[in-house]
């Protein structure tokens, strides 16, 4: 037994080392050019502990984005969707009651912002309300 353990090499075709170059060089997110850099060194005949020691990933992770890649494809190594923080103020939730708030105290952005927290539940920083604000006016102005 080799005390390496062995190696899965994917075999790639023409096209989809071409794709996984491609992302790999000009993929949106530094993610999804990490995960294809992945795949095209296990495609030379890395071990994965070879492979994460280049990527910054463990093995774990470089073995599961492989299984991916050989389950789903290319499109498995983008990131799905719903991965993430949630937003604490959902326009179509939040929305009426928070212009509520502001229009009962026009100048005072603190009052609205504690009225808005204390109908709702939700506690939010300034920042984030100011900003949430600004989206509602740009969505009026549009």
């Amino acid at each position: 037994m080799c005390p390496m353990g062995r190696v899965n090499t994917p075999q790639l075709t023409p096209e989809q080392r071409q794709a996984l170059d491609s992302g790999f060089k000009t993929g949106k997110s530094h993610c999804f050019r990490m995960r294809c850099h992945t795949i095209l060194l296990k495609s030379e005949g890395r071990n994965s502990k070879e492979v994460g020691s280049i990527t910054g990933m463990s093995q774990v992770s470089v073995n599961s984005w492989l299984a991916r890649f050989n389950s789903e494809g290319i499109s498995g190594l983008y990131t799905k969707s719903g991965r993430g923080r949630k937003p604490i103020i959902v326009a179509s939730e939040d929305r009426e009651q928070i212009l509520a708030a502001i229009k009962s105290n026009r100048q005072r952005l603190q009052t609205a912002k504690a009225e808005w927290e204390a109908q709702s539940g939700k506690k939010v920083g300034r920042i984030t309300f100011r900003n949430f604000l600004k989206s509602l006016a740009e969505d009026i102005n549009a």
